[in-house]
């Protein structure tokens, strides 16, 4: 009866030898999880946002100087459009946590509207539960996930009725309106001449200030 045996090589010329030569077969070890509130904590310190998805953290990408004036294009002309309607919906920039309790995740959009009063699923109102209208600025490395799964997510919340994606390269603005539970409505500008219609508000904006001073699109 002959034996056999296998043993690690490693090529020195091309790798180092583990000081564990078993550890190449041991599994990954697991990230470490975090509870919402230890997250709450460590993101009250923290120099760059995080989102929370179930117990992982994720920091997020940075944004640029195009990305932040969209941002505050839009916040600005949303906010302006609902004064002059009269209105009761509050308009909130980037820095507001939305939580999605059904999937315990906890996601910073560029931009939301809420209807009358926001709502919260903590006392320090800083996980916001209820928006009518989110705004999301597309980027190289969020375009995807901003297109398909963070609506997805979104999706889950009952007050949520509108989704708009902007194009921050190209004038082009996407909008995605609850008709009913689950059928949306999609519709996209692209010219500069013309307005957006914002059906979850009873509003339309100008593309043209949407991209006001954004340089390269000809405004």
């Amino acid at each position: 009866m002959s034996e056999t045996s296998s043993a690690i090589r490693v090529d020195p010329k091309t790798a180092i030898a583990p000081s564990n030569p078993l550890a190449v077969l041991m599994p990954a070890k697991p990230p470490r999880l975090y509870t919402l509130s230890e997250y709450l904590r460590k993101e009250e310190k923290s120099l760059r946002k995080h989102e929370y998805h179930n117990g992982k953290i994720v920091a997020m990408p940075y944004s640029r100087l195009p990305h932040n004036i969209i941002s505050t294009n839009f916040l600005v002309a949303i906010t302006i459009a609902l004064e002059k309607t009269g209105k009761n919906f509050l308009v909130v920039g980037s820095d507001q946590l939305v939580y999605l309790p059904e999937l315990n995740i906890g996601l910073y959009p560029d931009a939301l509207v809420v209807f009358e009063k926001p709502e919260f699923y903590d006392d320090g109102q800083l996980l916001l539960t209820n928006p009518v209208l989110i705004v999301e600025v597309l980027s190289k490395s969020t375009r995807n996930y901003d297109l398909s799964g963070k609506f997805d997510l979104y999706k889950t919340l009952p007050s949520f009725r509108e989704y708009v994606l902007v194009e921050q390269n190209k004038v082009s603005v996407e909008t995605r309106f609850r008709v009913e539970q689950n059928l949306w409505r999609e519709n996209r500008a692209t010219d500069l001449a013309v307005d957006l219609r914002l059906e979850s508000l009873g509003i339309s904006l100008a593309m043209k200030d949407i991209y006001k001073k954004v340089e390269g699109l000809g405004v």
